[in-house]
């Protein structure tokens, strides 16, 4: 059985009637307190206090991301001639996305490519003469200064070379940038730009995004403290951690279905956010039929820890005087009723977690309690562990979805 929050308590008019009534009582005549009612014995239904063992849940609304996002944008400048690609389908990284108009740097690089060819076949002559020198200067032949001459062409020539060749590879590079590559692999959205239009390299708006949405990050915020509450029941020992399943997270879309796949916990922020008093858990979610879209609104069902002994009653069986105080009637050891402030945490399904005010082996009234007051002696009609007159909470997918 799992847990969630909510916020508020909720309940039947019948059960605030009978809350108003156990206080102010009946119109009708009735003996003194502790008196038998009129007609006779009432006759009540009851439960039977048990603990249980239960599952903390936190409830948190979140929003999906894609995993991985690319903005494609251009690092040339250019006209676009093609768009190579279906708005909304799946491209692989490397995939040619547009075409830019190459011819400017087409003819860029081949002039650098021939300006290196022509540095290049200057090269053998000038290297052969500053050999022939070097040997020439030891015998005598020729003068220092002639020697140093050729020796700087020389190296002048193979300088030159070394750069025509940095300029080529660049040159490549621009010409290849013409053809605008998908970054990732992933799904591609629509294009920001058609052919025709004027592309400038490194220009702000993208002329498309890639996103990778499997699997798929959910950020949900939770509040500090609600952090701060759960690690004070856990180090008071009433909630245990339940780990290794700690880090599984369930899913609810926006319709109230529940997400087939769990996920897990990816990380908690380490700062909390001073305009909201939250920070953000981030669950990642395997997405292998694209269900989950970015941006969409979800709610993750995040596992926080266990309760041993655990009292679940009945919403029919709590009522709420006009102060707001929760009360429950019992039925003690001589069959009187007896009436309780209970503190109620939190609803689980069609239930309260109690957690003061009753313990195992309460009797608690479920039905009849119109014909009651505390003090009167009442029959019980049935009586046994947990008896419930309603469906269980479903302990996967909660009744209701709250935004």
């Amino acid at each position: 059985m799992r847990i969630r929050h909510r916020s508020g308590l909720i309940f039947t008019a019948g059960t605030f009637a009978a809350g108003l009534m156990l206080l102010a009582g009946c119109d009708r005549p009735a003996a003194g307190p502790g008196g038998p009612m009129p007609g006779g014995t009432p006759e009540v239904l009851v439960m039977t206090v048990q603990p249980e063992r239960v599952t903390i849940t936190a409830e948190l609304p979140g929003r999906t991301s894609a995993c991985i996002v690319a903005e494609v944008r251009p690092q040339v400048n250019g006209i676009i001639q093609k768009r190579l690609f279906s708005e909304g389908s799946d491209v692989k990284a490397g995939e040619v996305l547009y075409e830019i108009d190459p011819a400017p740097y087409r003819a860029a690089y081949d002039n650098t490519t021939a300006a290196l060819a022509r540095a290049e076949a200057n090269l053998p002559p000038i290297q052969s003469k500053a050999e022939r020198n070097k040997k020439l200067i030891a015998s005598g032949a020729i003068g220092q200064q002639e020697y140093d001459d050729i020796a700087g062409t020389l190296k002048q020539t193979k300088a030159e070379i070394e750069q025509l060749k940095a300029a080529a590879a660049l040159a490549r590079i621009n010409l290849g940038y013409t053809r605008v590559n998908a970054p990732i692999t992933g799904r591609i959205g629509k294009s920001n730009v058609t052919e025709g239009a004027l592309a400038t390299a490194h220009q702000g708006p993208p002329l498309a995004t890639i996103q990778q949405t499997d699997p798929i990050y959910v950020d949900a915020p939770q509040s500090s403290a609600n952090l701060l509450r759960l690690k004070r029941k856990i180090a008071a020992g009433r909630i245990v951690m339940d780990s290794p399943s700690q880090a599984a997270v369930k899913l609810l879309l926006e319709d109230g279905t529940s997400y087939s796949l769990e996920g897990t916990l990816k990380f908690s922020d380490v700062t909390v956010d001073p305009s909201t008093g939250s920070f953000i858990f981030r669950m990642s979610f395997p997405n292998p039929d694209r269900i989950l879209l970015p941006g969409m609104y979800v709610r993750a069902v995040l596992a926080e820890g266990v309760i041993e002994q655990a009292i679940l009653v009945p919403q029919l069986g709590i009522a709420h005087d006009p102060k707001g105080n929760a009360i429950a009637l019992v039925v003690d050891s001589a069959d009187k009723v007896e009436q309780r402030v209970v503190k109620v945490e939190r609803s689980v399904g069609d239930k309260w977690l109690v957690s003061e005010g009753l313990k195992p082996g309460d009797r608690v009234i479920l039905e009849g309690l119109q014909k009651i007051r505390p003090g009167v002696s009442v029959k019980v009609a049935s009586s046994g562990a947990n008896t419930d007159t309603t469906a269980p909470a479903n302990a996967d997918a909660p009744a209701e979805i709250k935004k």
